[in-house]
């Protein structure tokens, strides 16, 4: 399975990839993709050092994903960031921190089918979230 369907994937075993979960896993997708992040490695990095060390650690090894709470993410993401998702898919603030605590362990695990983050992560993510994202538009309308 692909990179592409991986993710896919993902967005149809949460919530038929439809409504907010849908336009979060666009959130995710765009998170992993923004430059201010650095791409998938960046995201862990800054888990990591947020103290989710172990949850991110399990979601990247082959063995169970440690859940992770909205709160966490959010203190380590940051309220303000969190908040802009907020605003742009109108929804609360609870909801998307709620929502990124489900799907980034996923996400993430999926990504690193092998238990570690693949040496070419950042490229796989440039080659594939365009046309991910494109996909998501016609499934979310």
């Amino acid at each position: 399975m692909g990179l592409l369907d991986s993710i896919v994937d993902v967005m149809n075993n949460q919530a038929g990839g439809t409504g907010t979960q849908g336009n979060l896993l666009t959130s995710v997708i765009g998170m992993l993709n923004n430059p201010d992040i650095g791409g998938l490695t960046g995201l862990v990095q800054k888990l990591s050092a947020g103290g989710l060390g172990e949850q991110v650690s399990s979601w990247i090894s082959t063995g169970q994903n440690l859940p992770v709470s909205g709160d966490q993410l959010q203190a380590v993401l940051g309220s303000s960031f969190v908040q802009d998702i907020a605003s742009k898919l109108g929804i609360n603030v609870a909801d998307v921190s709620g929502g990124l605590a489900s799907l980034l362990p996923t996400v993430i695990d999926k990504l690193t089918p092998d238990g570690q983050l693949p040496d070419n992560a950042n490229s796989l993510l440039e080659q594939g979230l365009a046309g991910l994202v494109g996909m998501l538009g016609n499934k979310t309308a």
